[in-house]
């Protein structure tokens, strides 16, 4: 689905009318590219705007594409004061769209995902940008999940394990195993080293620069919105962390497909980031070598299974063609990681 019908965007409309939204003309919608997994479109009736998530018509797996659980995480966070896309309803029928969806209020704001878009902001207003950011990652670990209604929304405990043997078992499926020695001696060094679990938290799952909003206009930078909540669940707030800190490399490039904004030198190290995300009043960091390991061992095996679809002639074009390349040196990456843990 690229388009919405003058059908379903009539039966949208209503949904927002019985939601208490106030529509006052035909909603029009336009996609919102840049996604690799839910399709989202901008609505809007000419005075208000929306924005609305759905997983795609084919090929896509519950866990991968639950706009609901974006939707219930979100509802609670807001009510907590992080900075999210304010809900409005979701919408479990299938019978309108081909597939359940989402609605939330439209955030006016910048977002900042390739290198280009970076380099357009001055170093001051970079500085400022990465301490919102890390801040507001102290703040959504701060919420206390259970007084905003998520306590059933994830397991609390043995998130690291249960993340290893998630990433662990992909692997075996995607892996290349001409890489499998090296994948082998990460697995078995992060099962010697897992790490211990001090906190517990909302994880976003994929906290990163591109995945927020920014408001660039006022007097200082802030972040206007986190987005993309679709990984999100109860664990290790460390985790969120040293995702962060594992994509601050060059080979995420390959990855993504393009030069990215947060791979780029004008942004701080992982260890920089860490520093300043316990300056902000974030969780300890126990066992931050382990987690980062971990995490890098998440982004090898993620650019594995792109390389896999690739090959099997799933994807085509530059941004999927050269994953594959990635995943020796996040292996790598993650071996190091190790020898620092030990």
């Amino acid at each position: 689905m690229t388009e919405l019908s003058a059908r379903e965007l009539d039966g949208v409309a209503g949904l927002l009318r019985e939601a208490g939204s106030e529509v006052v003309g035909a909603l029009t919608a336009e996609p919102v590219l840049g996604g690799r997994s839910n399709q989202t479109f901008a609505l809007t009736d000419g005075r208000s705007s929306w924005v609305l998530r759905t997983p795609p018509r084919v090929g896509r797996t519950p866990s991968a594409h639950d706009v609901g659980r974006e939707f219930r995480v979100t509802s609670g966070l807001a009510q907590a004061g992080v900075p999210v896309p304010p809900p409005v309803l979701f919408h479990e029928d299938e019978g309108l769209l081909g597939g359940p969806f989402a609605i939330a209020e439209f955030v006016r704001g910048h977002t900042i995902q390739s290198r280009d878009q970076l380099d357009d902001l001055a170093d001051e207003t970079v500085a400022a940008v990465v301490g919102e950011l890390v801040s507001t990652l102290a703040r959504l670990h701060r919420v206390d999940h259970v007084a905003v209604g998520l306590e059933r929304f994830g397991r609390p405990d043995g998130y690291a394990q249960r993340q290893l043997s998630r990433w662990s078992g992909q692997w075996e499926l995607v892996g290349d195993p001409a890489l499998g020695p090296l994948a082998a001696e990460v697995v078995a060094g992060l099962t010697a080293h897992l790490p211990r679990q001090a906190a517990t938290s909302v994880v976003h799952g994929d906290y990163r620069l591109d995945n927020t909003i920014l408001d660039l206009d006022g007097s200082a930078p802030r972040v206007a919105a986190v987005v993309d909540w679709e990984l999100s669940t109860i664990g290790d707030p460390v985790a969120d962390v040293a995702l962060m800190g594992a994509y601050r490399a060059a080979p995420v490039d390959l990855v993504i497909g393009s030069p990215t904004a947060w791979s780029s030198p004008r942004l701080p190290d992982a260890a920089t980031l860490a520093a300043a995300y316990e300056a902000a009043g974030g969780a300890d960091l126990l066992d931050w070598d382990s987690h980062l390991a971990l995490a890098r061992f998440k982004i090898a095996v993620i650019a594995a299974g792109i390389a896999h679809r690739h090959r099997a002639g799933a994807t085509s074009g530059p941004a999927f063609a050269n994953a594959g390349e990635a995943v020796e040196p996040f292996l790598e990456l993650a071996r190091d990681s190790l020898r620092a843990a030990k």
